[in-house]
């Protein structure tokens, strides 16, 4: 891999100890996967900064790195951690893991990071512009960054991205290469898609068939919302590897079928109508009682939008006695979010909007059964797919109007 003068040097340990080590990962990876070069790069979202991720070892490394001077020379944001800040004892996390993560968060910080610690960067702050080369982690984000921004990124590792962010370098290979970036197969969408839960299961059908490559869509809406892409990123880096879609007429590289496959035909050609859509939610929940006490709202975090959302759902009511609502989200969208007075409706009505954190990244297998959580209800199909065998909870998935109706009388409908 040819390396230039400057990366040479801190190859050799002319810019110190850390940025050596970053580079020897680097160089490794990139030579690992054929890369002929490295790119330069301002903007790294960091995946490793949960505890959950990087437990003492993890920590202590990043730790290592700071203590040997390590900088970040990037724009940095932080994934989420395993903590709620200030809630974190009342939702069931363990006081070790407190104490771990302000550690591990402190030298995020004390190297540069702006620890939003949050999934959806792009909506504190760093926004991708097209056409940039990037180091992120956190699936559903480089999903959304690829193809809804249409920047340049693979899905980066805590090691890789924490290199990235100490170098101002990422290996030039994957979706850093026009050639990558192509579509594969055709999913031509012939039910209507209402609502976020729609494109999260139109996501799970997709990343169910594509594994790692590339779908193309045809009859999506011109104008979906942010969340709703969003929601159906998340999904096709859930139930498959995808870390790329185009939606043609909606996303920036697919204005047109053909630019969208790089003129090639596509490899198959798939339907997903109203059966297929039946089949997909009916494959989501897992759990065949009406039993519900543990709901989640915001996988991928809440906007701002979503929390109204579920404030307007809770106007005038209480969440039954026996639920948990859960309602996650970034710092940033909390202060706006409360500023309106969405987070005080919700409150008042027994949910809770949790910061910083998420039932992944935070230790559910330990806080379900302190909290007694049989279920999880939510209307995330990332969430819905991955919390049978995560949390060893089944799950009941359904629109936002289905789930905040089982918040506030307590069953599934």
């Amino acid at each position: 891999m040819f390396l230039t003068d400057e990366e040479t040097g801190m190859l050799n340990g002319e810019k110190g100890p850390a940025v050596k080590k970053a580079m020897e990962i680097l160089v490794a990876l990139g030579e690992g996967f054929g890369a002929k070069r490295l790119v330069t790069i301002n903007n790294v979202h960091m995946a490793g900064s949960s505890v959950l991720v990087a437990e003492e070892a993890g920590t202590k490394f990043v730790e290592d790195i700071q203590n040997q001077g390590g900088r970040f020379v990037t724009n940095v944001t932080t994934n989420p951690t395993a903590v709620d800040p200030t809630q974190w004892e009342e939702i069931g996390i363990d006081e070790s893991d407190h104490i771990l993560q302000n550690r591990l968060t402190n030298s995020y910080a004390g190297m540069g990071a702006n620890t939003c610690n949050t999934c959806i960067p792009y909506l504190v702050g760093n926004s991708p512009r097209f056409g940039e080369h990037m180091a992120w982690g956190e699936s559903s984000a480089v999903v959304y960054a690829n193809s809804v921004c249409g920047a340049r990124t693979n899905r980066e590792g805590g090691p890789s991205g924490l290199a990235s962010a100490l170098t101002g370098r990422t290996p030039e290979y994957g979706f850093h290469l026009k050639e990558n970036r192509h579509g594969k197969f055709l999913i031509k969408v012939e039910t209507q898609l209402n609502d976020m839960t729609d494109f999260g299961t139109l996501g799970y059908f997709a990343g169910k068939i594509a594994g790692q490559d590339t779908p193309v869509f045809t009859g999506i809406s011109s104008n979906p919302t942010l969340e709703q892409l969003k929601a159906l990123s998340a999904a096709l880096a859930s139930s498959g590897a995808v870390s790329m879609f185009h939606a043609v007429g909606v996303t920036p590289e697919a204005p047109t079928l053909d630019e969208a496959f790089g003129g090639r035909e596509p490899e198959k050609i798939l339907v997903f109508g109203d059966k297929e859509k039946e089949m997909a939610e009916a494959a989501l929940n897992k759990e065949p009682s009406d039993h519900v006490d543990w709901i989640l709202i915001g996988c991928p975090n809440a906007s701002v939008q979503e929390i109204r959302e579920v404030a307007e759902a809770l106007q005038g009511k209480k969440v039954h006695k026996d639920v948990s609502l859960w309602v996650t989200t970034a710092g940033s969208m909390y202060a706006m979010a409360e500023r309106m007075g969405y987070i005080q409706t919700i409150k008042e009505a027994g949910g809770v909007v949790v910061r910083e954190t998420c039932p992944f990244l935070a230790r559910s297998r330990v806080i379900a059964p302190k909290k007694g959580y049989k279920t999880l209800t939510t209307n995330s199909a990332k969430m819905a797919f991955y919390a049978p065998g995560q949390f060893g909870l089944p799950t009941h998935y359904g629109n936002l109007n289905r789930v905040m109706k089982a918040a506030i009388n307590g069953v599934w409908g």
